[in-house]
């Protein structure tokens, strides 16, 4: 029970606090009313029944005027409870959004002051939490109970629109009140209370071209029939008013730029009403006349013309395009022109817009007509053939100097010049023609031959007399005519075979012709023997009136032994006039043949090879042979390729190959040997032997006062003349080398690896088994033998 009345008491304390700062705003002013809300409170004495009183807060307003700037802090209320005796043992305590910064609270006497200066346009209302505790104990009095602090707001902005400058189209031309485009501004201040945030709209410059909304801000059209081509661009200035637009308001201006969009509301017109142009005979189709060009003022595609001849005596000769790029009309020759025939036209031509808006159709005709008058100049034109090309017939060999047929030319100008002619020799390089000069008659040179060349096509120049620059070229076409100048003859090159036991009349071979004539001189072909084989007892020939002919066996029983080869003569003659013909010989060989016709041999040696050896062993025969023959060459090519021995032994005195120097060569330790010095080798001893790894830079020709006499036995004099010529030649390779130690060292502790002395020591090894291995180690067995053979010995 206790909880649902402290919940009533909290909500008729909002109410009431609302219902005070409805009156402080009617009347703006502070008041310190003390209206109260009793809490409860609880008093008993032993014996006595409890009663519970009611207990509250009081406090005098709940708002704040923004933008305060007085030298006080300004009260916002003031808390009380009625148990507050006013003995100061009662602590107020304030709590939420603000306090301690910007609300302060007297903790004795409850009193709420704002202590900065507050922007409603930043916070609009604070929550707060106040309590009363016991000041001694801070044991709390009353439950916290909560607030509100509204801030009263004033006119402190002004109204702002969204763009500072705003970009606008409208079409020229436009009706009175057409929408152009809506400005909007906005005031941060409070709506809902007075009229700090009622903005007006109004038009500071740009009249009388447009106006504007008081309430929507909508931009319209003030004035008909505007001209983009007058004016294109406006510049509007729109101001935005706040407290209903009254005096002391706050204002906010904006910038609008109004473009006139243009519309089709202006026909072409010419400059001029005539043209003058000329153009050369000499022109070729295609080529450029003049230009003309009608102005319109609008743009874009109401401004693009597009042209036409419409009427004159030039509309089959002439033609005109448009140049969108440049909106020109450019005049173009259609046909070739001829000074001498006619010397001037005269064209209509007419331009007209290409998009037309009904709405300004009444404005029209939007098209206009010009008169194109063209001047034909003359010119000096190379001279022209009758024909554009010529084609000719001759007989194929014809004799020299018949002839073909002939060209004309002519000059078209006034003067009628001379023409000559002459044969573009790059269009006939065997000469096969000539050209008359003066009068075009083209001739042959030599006899001409169809089927070597049947087409000649060949050029002709014609060229005026005194001005040898004007020139023309035509194409002659001669066409060698053919006549019967070929026998016909074997269309291939054939052999025939005849079965040994081929039936009489049996057919055995379809032969036919070929002629290199034209067809009105080759076919048909008539196929005969020559009457004096016509009875030949062995072949007979039938025509097939096709252009075939088959031959045909007369006789039974033909024998390779007897006659293994027989030629038959044919003769073809041709179907021209007069015919012509050809004696062909028909090849015909004797084969074996097997029950079925099929062949099996056609050579007469077959009857000898069957009484001795067959075919298989003859194959069986050659292939030993040459299996033989292989073996035999392996053989052979092994034994060249069989290695000398690595020693040679020889006869002779090993120790004769020792060479004993007084120096004795240095030890492990020896570290001031002097630098290996190249010796010759001993195969270049009688020349000079270049390197073979490097091209030389320079060749050396040793001196030849060094070199010792070839059987000298002085070795000193020999290394030191080597050592000379190896120093001074830097492309002699280091073939061989001596090399002298200054120091010998302690020696090595591996002892000595030589044999040498092996025969004076007394050394395990044994040699006597040299002794077994024959004559050519017997010096190294008396070297190294046993120590017996030495005792005998000495």
């Amino acid at each position: 029970p206790k909880m649902k009345e402290d919940n009533c008491l909290h909500a008729a304390l909002i109410c009431l606090g609302m219902l005070y700062y409805s009156h402080a705003i009617t009347t703006e002013k502070l008041s310190h009313a003390r209206p109260s809300l009793h809490g409860h409170h609880e008093k008993g004495k032993e014996g006595q029944v409890l009663h519970r009183s009611k207990r509250g807060w009081v406090w005098n307003q709940f708002f704040v005027i923004e933008e305060y700037t007085g030298p006080d802090p300004v009260l916002v209320g003031r808390l009380h409870s009625d148990i507050d005796s006013g003995d100061g043992n009662i602590k107020y305590i304030l709590s939420g959004e603000g306090a301690g910064i910007i609300f302060v609270i007297d903790d004795k006497s409850g009193n709420i002051h704002a202590t900065k200066t507050l922007d409603r346009e930043e916070r609009a209302q604070y929550t707060l939490t106040a309590q009363a505790v016991d000041r001694n104990t801070n044991r709390p009095l009353e439950p916290p109970s909560e607030f509100i602090v509204k801030v009263q707001d004033i006119n402190d902005n002004p109204p702002e629109f969204l763009h500072e400058n705003y970009h606008a189209n409208v079409p020229e031309r436009s009706n009175v009140g057409t929408s152009v485009i809506q400005v909007t501004a906005s005031d941060a201040d409070d709506p809902t209370y007075g009229n700090s945030a009622k903005l007006v709209y109004s038009i500071l410059e740009g009249q009388p071209y447009f106006s504007v909304e008081a309430q929507t801000g909508i931009i319209r059209t003030a004035l008909p029939n505007m001209d983009r081509e007058a004016k294109e661009e406006y510049h509007v200035v729109i101001q935005a008013k706040d407290m209903g637009g009254h005096m002391g308001g706050l204002s906010g201006t904006t910038k609008v730029t109004i473009t006139l969009t243009d519309v089709n509301d202006n026909p072409p017109k010419f400059p001029q009403s005539v043209y003058q142009m000329s153009v050369s005979e000499a022109a070729v189709p295609g080529e450029e006349v003049g230009r003309v060009k009608a102005k319109d003022p609008d743009i874009g595609e109401n401004g693009l013309v597009a042209y036409s001849i419409i009427d004159g005596d030039g509309v089959d000769m002439f033609e005109i395009t448009t140049d969108y790029e440049t909106q020109e009309g450019v005049v173009k020759l259609k046909k070739l022109l001829d000074f001498e025939t006619k010397k001037s036209y005269s064209l209509k031509v007419e331009a007209a817009n290409v998009h037309i808006d009904p709405k300004f159709i009444s404005n029209g005709p939007f098209k206009d007509t010009v008169t194109v008058k063209i001047s034909v100049e003359d010119a000096d034109e190379p001279p022209v053939f009758l024909k554009p090309s010529y084609i000719f017939e001759v007989q194929e060999n014809a004799a020299s100097g018949t002839v073909v047929g002939k060209v004309h030319a002519k000059d078209p100008d006034a003067a009628n010049s001379a023409i000559r002619y002459s044969i573009d020799r790059h269009t006939d390089l065997e000469r096969y023609f000539m050209i008359n000069a003066e009068d075009g008659n083209i001739k042959t040179m030599k006899a001409l031959d169809r089927e070597e060349i049947a087409w000649h096509n060949i050029s002709v120049f014609a060229v005026e007399v005194h001005k040898q620059h004007q020139e023309a070229k035509v194409p002659v076409a001669i066409k060698v005519v053919d006549v019967n100048d070929n026998a016909p003859k074997f269309a291939a090159a054939y052999e025939a075979f005849v079965c040994e036991n081929a039936r009489s009349n049996q057919q055995f071979i379809t032969i036919s012709a070929d002629d290199k004539d034209d067809s009105a001189n080759g076919p048909r072909f008539i196929f005969s023997l020559p009457p004096e084989i016509i009875h030949n007892p062995n072949f007979t020939l039938r025509d097939n009136r096709d252009n075939t002919a088959s031959v045909l066996v007369r006789r039974e029983g033909f024998s390779r032994q007897k006659q293994d080869l027989y030629l038959l003569p044919i003769v073809i003659s041709d179907g021209g006039l007069p015919p012509m013909s050809s004696t062909n010989t028909l090849t015909i060989r004797v084969c074996g043949c097997d029950s079925n016709g099929s062949l099996l041999s056609c050579n007469a040696e077959a009857y000898i090879l069957n009484a001795g050896l067959s075919t298989g062993a003859l194959i069986a025969i050659l292939a030993c042979i040459v299996i033989l023959l292989v073996i035999v060459v392996l053989f052979v090519t092994l034994k060249r390729q069989k290695k000398e021995p690595l020693i040679v032994f020889e006869e002779e005195d090993v120790r004769e190959n020792i060479i004993t120097y007084d120096d004795e060569g240095g030890g492990e330790e020896d570290t001031e040997a002097f630098d290996i010095a190249t010796l010759q080798n001993p195969d270049g001893i009688n020349g000079f032997i270049p390197r073979k790894d490097i091209k030389p830079e320079y060749q050396y020709m040793p001196r030849p006062g060094l070199r010792p006499a070839p059987n000298s036995v002085d070795v000193d004099d020999f290394i030191n003349t080597r050592i000379q010529e190896a120093d001074n030649d830097p492309t002699a390779p280091p073939y061989d080398s001596i090399q002298i130690y200054g120091y010998e060292g302690r020696g090595s502790v591996a002892g000595s690896l030589s044999s040498l002395e092996s025969a004076t020591t007394d050394s395990d090894l044994d040699y006597d088994y040299l002794q077994n291995w024959g004559p050519r180690f017997k010096k190294l067995a008396d070297l190294y033998g046993s120590k017996d053979t030495f005792d005998d010995d000495s």
